[in-house]
């Protein structure tokens, strides 16, 4: 299977990347913020290397590039009350799918609403449905952990539907084999709303392949993902001037008038001059 980029865009990547939850972080960090880009930005020098709040400060995003988790995103009800929720997302989850995440999260955000708080739905199954839609397999309950896996067991959700602690991560959306450090992770808090968890669910079964240069994936990932060379756009088709100009290109040049001999219409030409005389004959006149 081969993808074509808009010829519109520059490429940024030479392979495509499925499934999309192998492509690994990516070198774009920032565009995984662009959902919140009119929000206000802070970077500082320490461990959080860049904090991006909501106007009201109860939404904060934060990056924390030489960590584990490199992006930690907390709501709360005010600028200064504790977290109601939180979810710390790893370093080798792909960029795209933590953007569709906070896009998620900043659609829901304005100044009168709490939606992004409340969490109405008591259903496990609501925070991976979009796993459960596109075919994953559910396993059996195991010390009160329900565990989602993809087709290629390369994938999943664990769910611990058994914890009473609010402040307890409950859910973690995974790629990759083995445990940390080896695979991509998003661990959320009890009260994070599953519609919100659900949206990164949905990234991870996406259709659309990820773009990456080669030599930058991690191998710990990429040896499990299809790599898709990226095909340079076709040319244009030939215009029918474009025809004419190449077909003119071709045609050998003509003669210029100076190469043609011209003679006048009363003098014949040497060589035919004299095959026009007769022959002298020899000896005496008769």
């Amino acid at each position: 299977m081969s993808y074509q980029s808009d010829p519109g865009h520059d490429i940024d990547g030479d392979v495509y990347v499925s499934p999309r939850y192998l492509a690994g972080l990516g070198d774009n960090i920032d565009s995984s913020f662009q959902p919140v880009d009119t929000w206000p930005h802070h970077r500082t020098d320490g461990e959080c290397q860049l904090l991006i709040a909501s106007p009201d400060h109860r939404i904060r995003i934060g990056w924390f590039g030489d960590y584990f988790d490199v992006w930690k995103i907390s709501a709360a009800e005010n600028a200064v009350a504790a977290p109601r929720w939180t979810v710390g997302i790893s370093d080798k989850m792909p960029l795209e799918i933590v953007r569709d995440f906070i896009h998620a999260l900043a659609s829901e955000w304005d100044e009168d609403s709490e939606s992004f708080l409340t969490d109405p739905s008591y259903r496990w199954s609501e925070a991976v449905q979009p796993l459960l839609d596109a075919g994953w397999e559910r396993k059996p309950v195991t010390r009160g952990v329900i565990e989602i896996v993809s087709p290629d067991q390369l994938a999943g959700a664990s769910i611990d539907v058994v914890s009473c602690d609010p402040d307890a991560e409950v859910v973690t959306l995974w790629a990759g084999r083995g445990r940390y450090p080896l695979r991509a992770e998003a661990n959320f808090t009890a009260r994070t709303p599953k519609r919100l968890i659900a949206a990164m669910a949905a990234s991870f079964v996406a259709p659309d392949p990820i773009l990456r240069y080669q030599a930058d994936l991690s191998p710990e990932l990429a040896q499990f993902a299809q790599l898709t060379p990226v095909e340079p756009p076709k040319p244009p088709a030939p215009t029918p001037l474009d025809v004419q100009q190449a077909a003119a290109a071709r045609r050998p040049p003509a003669l210029g008038t100076r190469s043609v001999p011209r003679w006048s219409t009363t003098t014949l030409p040497p060589a035919v001059a004299g095959a026009a005389l007769p022959a002298r004959r020899s000896g005496p006149l008769r």
